[in-house]
C-alpha cells in the first residue's frame, strides 16, 4: 500500500511542465492559488511567467459588495505577478458616482505605481471608455488620475508599443500631456499603434491646435493610427508624411455628427502621404454624417480608401439622399475599396440598382454589409453576380427593411434564394440575410 501511494504521487509529481502550464492556464486566480498548494512543483508552475503575460482587470462602476474584492484582487495581482505582465487591459464599467471614481483613481494610483517599479516588459496598455468628461469625475479626481496615467507612461515609454485610450474624453491640454508622456525620455516615441478615437471631448476642433501637431510630431514609428476626423488637418498629414511614412500602414478615422468636421483638407496632402507611404490604407467610419455635401468635403479621391462605414444610427432625415454618395463619391475608390458597410433607414428612395452597380465596379470589394430598404431581388442578383464571377464578395450581410409588420413573404423568397445558391453560400460565403420590419 505504501509503495502504491508513492507511485501514485510520483505520477503527479512528474507531470510534464507543458501539461501543468496548460492546466493552470484555464484556471481563474482563486483556483490557481488552490492548485499551487498541491505540491512544490505545482507551486512553481503557478509562477510561470507565461501564465501572467496578459491580463484584463475589470472594475464594476456600481456599488456592490464585490467592489472591494475587485480592487483588492487587482492590487494583489500586480504585487505578485506584475513583473511578468506584457499586455494589460483595464475596464471601469459605467461609474455610478464620484465615490466609486475616487476609489478607482486611488486603486489605479497604487496599481500603476507598483507596476511602474517592478515591470520592464509591458508593451500594450488598454483603458477604454473612461468618459472623463462625465460629472461623476470630479475635477480633483480627474486631474489626479490623468497625472497618474502620465507618470506611468513616462516610466513605460521605453518599451510600450501599443496604447489604446479610446473614449477617454479629455480636454486638449490633458490629452496632449498624456500622449507626450510616451516621448518623455528622448522627445521621440517609437510606439507603433495608438488608438485615440473619442480621446478628446466631442466639441473640440483639435485639427487647429499647434499643441496637438507638436505632440504628434514626436511619434516616429506609427504603423496603425486610430483617431477622429476632428484631428485631421493638412498639418497632421504633413507630420505623418515626414516622420512615419516609412512605417505607416493603417489610419482609422471616425467622423461623428457631434464632432467638428468643417475643416478644409486638401487632396494634395493626402496624395503626398499616399505617395510617401505606399502601404497606407485608410478606413472611415461615419456616424450620422450622411449628407452628400458633408461627405464630399471629406471623401477626397486622393485618399487610399480601403473601408468605409456609413451609419445613420436609426435617425431618419427626409432631406438627405444616399444616391449621390453611391454614384459619385464611392466610385473613385473602385480600385482600393475592400469593405463597405451601409446602415440607413430612408425609405423614400430605392437603391438596388445603384448598390449593385457599385459592387460590380469595385474590383476588390470582398465584404458587404447593408441594412436598408431593399428588395429581395437585390440579394438574388447579388448572388448571381458572385456565381458568375463578376464580383469577389466573400461576406454578405444584408438586413432588408420593410414597412410591414409581417415578413413571411420575404422570408419565403429568401429561403428559395438560399436553396438556389446553397452550394455557393455553404462553400464560399459568409452569408447572413434577413427581412426586418422597420415600423
Amino acid at each position: 500500500m505504501e509503495d502504491d501511494s508513492e507511485q501514485e504521487q510520483s505520477c503527479w509529481a512528474y507531470l510534464p511542465d507543458v501539461c501543468l502550464s496548460n492546466m493552470f492556464w484555464w484556471l481563474d486566480d482563486r483556483d490557481r492559488s488552490r492548485a499551487a498548494l498541491v505540491c512544490k512543483k505545482w507551486n512553481q508552475a503557478m509562477y510561470s511567467g507565461s501564465l501572467w503575460r496578459t491580463r484584463t482587470i475589470t472594475f464594476s462602476g456600481r456599488p456592490s459588495r464585490s467592489n472591494t474584492s475587485e480592487f483588492e484582487s487587482a492590487l494583489w495581482y500586480v504585487k505578485r505577478f506584475g513583473k511578468y505582465l506584457e499586455h494589460l487591459e483595464i475596464k471601469f464599467l459605467n461609474p455610478y458616482n464620484a465615490v466609486l471614481t475616487r476609489k478607482f483613481q486611488v486603486t489605479m494610483r497604487g496599481l500603476l505605481s507598483r507596476l511602474g517599479k517592478c515591470n520592464s516588459r509591458l508593451v500594450s496598455l488598454t483603458i477604454q471608455h473612461l468618459e472623463l468628461d462625465r460629472l461623476v469625475w470630479k475635477n480633483g479626481i480627474r486631474t489626479q488620475f490623468i497625472k497618474n496615467i502620465s507618470t506611468f507612461l513616462k516610466r513605460m515609454s521605453k518599451h510600450l508599443d501599443y496604447l489604446n485610450l479610446k473614449g477617454a474624453r479629455v480636454m486638449l491640454e490633458e490629452g496632449c500631456e498624456i500622449l507626450s508622456s510616451l516621448s518623455y525620455l528622448k522627445n521621440k516615441s517609437f510606439a507603433s499603434e495608438i488608438n485615440i478615437e473619442d480621446f478628446f471631448s466631442h466639441h473640440l476642433s483639435i485639427y487647429s491646435s499647434p499643441l496637438f501637431h507638436q505632440t504628434m510630431s514626436t511619434f516616429r514609428n506609427l504603423v496603425i493610427l486610430t483617431l477622429n476626423y476632428n484631428c485631421i488637418s493638412d498639418e497632421l498629414l504633413d507630420i505623418l508624411c515626414e516622420h512615419n511614412a516609412h512605417s505607416l500602414w493603417t489610419i482609422n478615422i471616425k467622423c461623428h455628427i457631434h464632432d467638428p468636421h468643417g475643416q478644409v483638407v486638401w487632396g494634395m496632402s493626402w496624395a503626398n502621404l499616399a505617395k510617401r507611404a505606399p502601404k497606407l490604407k485608410v478606413n472611415f467610419f461615419f456616424e450620422r454624417v450622411m449628407k452628400h455635401n458633408s461627405l464630399a468635403r471629406i471623401l477626397l479621391a486622393e485618399i487610399p480608401l480601403r473601408s468605409i462605414s456609413l451609419r445613420s444610427c436609426y435617425f431618419s432625415d427626409p432631406d438627405w439622399s444616399m444616391r449621390p454618395t453611391l454614384t459619385n463619391l464611392l466610385p473613385p475608390y473602385k480600385h482600393s475599396l475592400q469593405k463597405l458597410t451601409l446602415e440607413f433607414n430612408n425609405d423614400h428612395e430605392l437603391l438596388d440598382e445603384e448598390l449593385l452597380q457599385l459592387v460590380l465596379l469595385c474590383e476588390r470589394l470582398f465584404f458587404l454589409k447593408v441594412w436598408a430598404f431593399l428588395s429581395v431581388a437585390f440579394v438574388e442578383r447579388l448572388l448571381q453576380y458572385r456565381a458568375e464571377g463578376k464580383c469577389v464578395l466573400c461576406t454578405m450581410k444584408v438586413r432588408i427593411y420593410t414597412t410591414r409588420h409581417e415578413t413571411s413573404e420575404e422570408d419565403r423568397l429568401l429561403r428559395d434564394i438560399y436553396k438556389k445558391f446553397r452550394n455557393l453560400i455553404d462553400s464560399e460565403l459568409n452569408y447572413f440575410v434577413i427581412a426586418y420590419p422597420m415600423v
